[in-house]
């Protein structure tokens, strides 16, 4: 009879799969990811049917920690630039406070490893961001862009400012100011 699977040994591998592929890419060799996660490279299979399927795993791991991180308290009534203002930072210091997750949702954003489905399902995640996008486009408050292309701007820059408030941390609002106010003059209607 097989043992049942444990929720922790999932989790390690999810974890050192963020890890590997932070620091190593796409190429990460799951024995790698084995090793750092504490188990044989066996379980790891035991876990997921192969590499591909503990990616697009960890793609939607990240994905929903993150949403949780941007929605718990999201400003639902608040003005655009408000709710802008709000999805940036707590990006910015979620990806501030998880470097290797940051680094590994930027790997696996542009991997050709996902799904069409999972895309979508991570895409989908942010549906009330989505949705404030395009209603702000309608209005005419924000220019006219598909919400991808938004999210990829804000990806761009917000990645630009997590690299220097890395850099240098007693700048950290400085830099969290300036980069807001760079992706809102590229967004928001003149």
């Amino acid at each position: 009879m097989a043992r049942p699977k444990s929720e922790d040994k999932r989790n390690a591998i999810l974890a050192a799969a963020a890890e590997v592929v932070a620091e190593q890419g796409m190429s990460a060799p799951t024995s790698r990811i084995a090793k750092v996660a504490g188990v044989a490279e066996g379980t790891l299979f035991t876990y997921f049917d192969n590499k591909d399927a503990l990616l697009n795993e960890l793609y939607l791991v990240i994905k929903g920690e993150l949403r949780e991180v941007m929605m718990a308290t999201y400003p639902q009534d608040a003005s655009v630039r408000e709710r802008a203002q709000y999805v940036w930072d707590k990006f910015v210091d979620w990806g501030v406070a998880q470097p290797q997750k940051r680094r590994a949702m930027a790997q696996l954003s542009v991997s050709d490893r996902l799904t069409d489905c999972v895309r979508e399902t991570g895409m989908q995640s942010f549906a009330d961001i989505n949705a404030m996008i395009q209603a702000s486009v309608a209005s005419g408050a924000l220019r006219d862009q598909p919400p991808a292309f938004v999210s990829a701007i804000m990806a761009a820059l917000a990645e630009t400012t997590m690299d220097f408030i890395a850099r240098e941390p007693a700048e950290a609002e400085r830099y969290r100011r300036a980069g807001f106010e760079a992706f809102w003059h590229a967004i928001a209607q003149p």
